[in-house]
């Protein structure tokens, strides 16, 4: 099966318990993207708390998406386009106050960078403005304090029986109007009807005209079900619950042994071939670094042979025109770097060693020059390329040698 997208949560799933992205995992999803494959973080988070997450995984630059508010929204990163969006009516809040007013339950909601609450000093609402990054603002009328449409309201309270008393009671007095649903044992969320995780992916997925069976979706809760049982791979992690693991076709290893990057080794890098992935997908994963600064642009990519041209510019050039030496060796590293890459078993991971050049002749500003990379040498623990580079008009400018350490990810 060809997999097109990675839908992830984050709590419990991608995150460890330390709430950070461990350096394999990233780095396994930074490959993968790079090879074509998007990714949706999914998760009720609001958007502004998922935002940090998704520059780290550097979704901006390879077209991933933000799938927040449990589905109230879907973000399209590289554009900063809002695709989707459900929110509250604002008539609801009145009789929504007045409940949790009865039961002593804080309430709270999202806007912008700033969580409204009648409670700032409950400790799970703390607790969930400490983890979104998000200020705290007391509202004491709660109701005549939101003069917007919120994504979605949230009641806290430590006695897990009322809530589920007034989830169940809420269940068949909002129905057709809004959903419950209990996302952490402390929390009851109120979001529009028909918002969770798989209608919004669905609508993800038409947008972008991407069958089901061409996604794997990853989590651990119950509000991920939906979207497991969606997708044409669904994924429970080790630490998922039990229910969860039981609608999953595949249970992975827990978020605190990578196994949203075991998932992904297995199913993902394991079945793509590198030489297979279009030009244009490796070079627009390349533009936004030193790559790209230099206008480099691959052309030709196979197992053993790498071209790439380079313009002779103002960013490659001397000050009296002629190609810089050092941009030379970037052009070479380059080819032989993404060459490596592509040979590299998805357990392996490359880092350059050493590179040493001859520079026989010069290139002038105005031309364009080509390197063509080849592989000499494919040994258990190192690479060794000859990259040489060559004028418009096939005259040779550089023969560089680069050696690449092979090292084995733990």
């Amino acid at each position: 099966m060809e997999y097109k997208l990675l839908i992830l949560d984050i709590d419990g799933t991608l995150l460890n318990e330390e709430k950070q992205i461990t350096p394999h995992t990233k780095a396994i999803l930074l490959k993968m993207q790079q090879l074509g494959v998007k990714i949706v973080l999914a998760s009720g988070r609001p958007t502004y708390g998922v935002l940090p997450i998704a520059k780290e995984l550097e979704l901006d630059k390879h077209g991933g998406y933000i799938l927040s508010y449990n589905g109230g929204q879907i973000f399209d990163l590289s554009t900063n386009e809002l695709l989707f969006e459900k929110r509250v009516d604002p008539s609801m809040l009145p009789y929504i106050e007045r409940k949790a007013k009865k039961n002593n339950f804080p309430i709270f909601t999202y806007h912008e960078d700033t969580i409204l609450t009648n409670d700032i000093y409950n400790k799970w609402i703390r607790k969930e403005a400490s983890l979104n990054n998000m200020k705290l603002k007391e509202v004491p009328n709660f109701a005549e304090s939101i003069d917007f449409h919120p994504c979605k309201c949230m009641l806290v309270s430590d006695d897990e029986e009322a809530l589920v008393g007034l989830e169940n009671h809420w269940k068949k007095r909002l129905a057709g109007t809004l959903d419950v649903f209990r996302s952490e044992p402390y929390f009851l969320e109120i979001v529009p009807e028909l918002i969770d995780k798989a209608n919004t992916v669905s609508v993800l997925l038409g947008k972008l005209n991407i069958s089901p069976e061409n996604i794997i979706a990853i989590g651990d809760g119950v509000c991920d079900v939906t979207m497991i049982q969606l997708a044409g791979l669904g994924v429970a992690m080790g630490n998922a619950q039990e229910s969860v693991k039981l609608c999953a076709d595949y249970i992975t290893l827990s978020n605190e042994e990578d196994g949203v990057a075991q998932v992904v080794e297995k199913y993902i890098l394991s079945a793509i071939r590198p030489t297979e992935v279009p030009l244009d997908q490796i070079n627009a994963s390349s533009k936004h670094g030193l790559v790209g600064h230099l206008g480099i642009q691959f052309t030709y990519v196979s197992e053993n042979r790498i071209e790439a041209t380079m313009p002779v510019d103002l960013r490659t050039r001397q000050p009296f025109g002629i190609l810089h030496g050092g941009a030379t060796l970037a052009l070479a590293e380059t080819v032989a770097g993404l060459g490596s890459m592509i040979i590299c078993k998805p357990d392996e991971k490359m880092v350059g060693m050493q590179v040493s050049g001859n520079h026989v002749s010069s290139a002038h500003e105005g031309d364009t020059v080509r390197a063509v990379g080849t592989l000499i040498h494919r040994g258990y623990s190192s690479h060794v390329w000859n990259v040489d580079i060559f004028t418009s008009t096939d005259k040779l400018v550089s023969s560089i040698r680069v050696l690449n350490s092979v090292m084995r990810k733990r």
